[in-house]
């Protein structure tokens, strides 16, 4: 088991919208966060050169070649963020799952939209990891991020 800790930074929020996401991808989301204890699993979404971090709460998107210093610290910049919602109704294995949609930086629309057909690949080769004993996991921080 590979375990890290890795510090993220959030900015200030540009945008947030309503949305959803295929069923299908929010349970394969679920089941690797399940089979992957303690806190979060790192997904690399290796086309896109970027980093999904998958949590209870929310999946956190980064850029990998992004790094940044505040107050001591290092890190690097939250882009993208599904933050989901609590079901008002018993949750169902084939209805898109609801979510926040958060932007961190302005012009990331198309980003998002190769998100949703890549992350399902990256979540391909981070699952036959899990079937062959590799399992990338640990422990997250985020703190805010003020510019400055």
């Amino acid at each position: 088991m590979h375990y890290q800790q890795v510090t993220f930074f959030r900015p200030a929020e540009v945008e947030r919208e309503r949305t959803s996401i295929p069923a299908g991808l929010y349970n394969r989301c679920r089941l690797l966060l399940r089979r992957s204890p303690p806190d979060c699993v790192f997904v690399p979404v290796r086309s896109m050169q970027f980093q999904a971090v998958v949590t209870d709460e929310e999946i956190i998107f980064v850029d990998s070649q992004g790094y940044a210093v505040r107050d001591g610290h290092g890190g690097r910049l939250i882009l993208l963020a599904w933050v989901m919602l609590p079901a008002d109704q018993p949750c169902s294995l084939v209805e898109p799952a609801p979510i926040d949609l958060v932007f961190y930086r302005k012009g990331l629309r198309d980003t998002q939209r190769r998100l949703m057909s890549d992350l399902p690949k990256a979540l391909d080769r981070a699952e036959d990891k899990i079937r062959e004993g590799v399992r990338e996991t640990g422990a997250l921080r985020v703190l805010p991020f003020r510019a400055g």
